[in-house]
């Protein structure tokens, strides 16, 4: 099993995005009122409440260009580019990190922490930032923060490597390429033509003809039924 359908199997499993992150979280000074909540419409479901803090988020910047560099350079390690879906910098996963610091900010300290001991690292090593040596040099770096050794377990760099791994595949598999690939269909309503005849005659019952033509015309099955026009 490749690394990507490592990530996959994981997310199938119920431990990608539940455990790392529960959902973005809404603001405590905030409240939503109880009466608070716009019209159904398609599309992304918001309250206006929720609108107006998703726009102050956006509108913050809180990575340095060459953090989000870094961070560009890690998620695409994590997750790469192959035959069957694109990467998770593609995907989107960079700002999507970004805005999750800015939303969760139990994230910062720890992120930036983070960035902050890999750049060390790297010019420890190989005096250059880690955005500045090889592919291989870099590759040095994560493999020992990936695959540590027992000493090395609480050091920050793998303690590091690990969150950044969950938000990336976080990020990645709640993405539409991330979608795709899992072939994730959501609320995708299915073609139901009502109780199969067998099973209606094993027990003695039938539909309503009249109901048939209205409830289960192809033509209209995106339409709400409307009961009042309807004799039982």
């Amino acid at each position: 099993m490749d690394r990507r359908e490592s990530l996959k199997a994981l997310v199938l499993g119920g431990v990608g995005s539940s455990l790392f992150l529960s959902s973005c979280v809404t603001d405590k000074k905030s409240p939503i009122a109880a009466g608070d909540i716009i019209e159904e419409r398609e599309g992304y479901g918001r309250t206006p409440a929720e609108e107006e803090r998703d726009e102050d988020l956006y509108s913050e910047t809180f990575f340095s260009e060459e953090e989000m560099a870094t961070i560009s350079i890690l998620s695409d390690i994590i997750i790469p580019e192959d035959e069957e879906s694109v990467s998770a910098t593609e995907a989107g996963v960079p700002e999507f990190i970004e805005f999750i610091v800015k939303d969760i900010p139990e994230h910062q300290i720890p992120m930036r922490g983070g960035l902050m001991w890999i750049n060390r690292e790297s010019n420890k090593r190989f005096e250059a930032a880690f955005n500045e040596i090889s592919k291989e040099n870099q590759m040095e770096i994560i493999d020992n923060m990936a695959y540590p050794r027992a000493f090395e377990e609480n050091s920050p760099g793998p303690v590091f490597f690990r969150n950044m791994r969950n938000l990336v595949v976080t990020g990645y598999f709640t993405s539409e390429p991330g979608f795709k690939y899992l072939d994730y269909r959501g609320n995708t309503p299915n073609v139901w033509d009502g109780v199969p005849a067998h099973v209606l005659e094993k027990h003695g019952m039938k539909y309503d003809e009249d109901l048939l033509k209205v409830a289960m015309d192809p033509a209209t099955r995106n339409e709400v039924m409307d009961w009042n026009k309807h004799e039982v």
